[in-house]
């Protein structure tokens, strides 16, 4: 066991305190204030703290942090240009179709699809479906949610062809 944990978070390198058995959550939010990723289940059943870790979905209430070393993780507000602020084409469609009520999932969900597009930039509605199997969303936005990573492709598509 080493006297520090490093981290690497939105590309910014960390060196801080060992956690023990706290979650990559608990650290993310408390020690970083990086608070997009919310908790949920705890049971990483409904995908509210979602991270990517090395560009794969993760979920941080059961994750870790001291297994996080070495891996890049990103949190939503990882997502946005950091010079300009321009959202990402995820969050963007988001914005576009109204893909939250509530916005409590939202992280999971722009998470998740952020994943899904950077592998599969042209996912099917069943592709998309697949996807969000293990994300929850209490207020049953699931049409604008679809539509939203949709929106996503598109504009990811708009932008390679300019």
């Amino acid at each position: 066991m080493t006297d520090q944990l490093r981290l690497t978070v939105n590309g910014t390198q960390y060196a801080l305190p060992y956690p023990g058995n706290r979650t990559l959550l608990d650290l993310l939010r408390s020690d970083l204030g990086l608070t997009g990723a919310k908790y949920g289940c705890g049971l990483a059943q409904c995908g509210a703290c979602t991270v990517l870790m090395d560009g794969a979905p993760a979920r941080t209430c059961v994750l870790r942090a001291s297994r996080a070393a070495g891996h890049d993780i990103t949190t939503l507000e990882g997502l946005a240009d950091p010079v300009t602020g321009a959202l990402s084409h995820v969050q963007q469609g988001f914005l576009e179709c109204e893909g939250a009520q509530c916005g409590y999932c939202l992280n999971g969900m722009v998470m998740t699809a952020t994943a899904l597009l950077a592998s599969n930039p042209t996912p099917s509605r069943e592709e998309i479906r697949s996807a969000f199997r293990h994300n929850l969303c209490r207020c049953g936005t699931h049409l604008e949610i679809i539509a939203s990573v949709e929106r996503a492709a598109e504009l990811m598509r708009a932008a390679r062809d300019d």
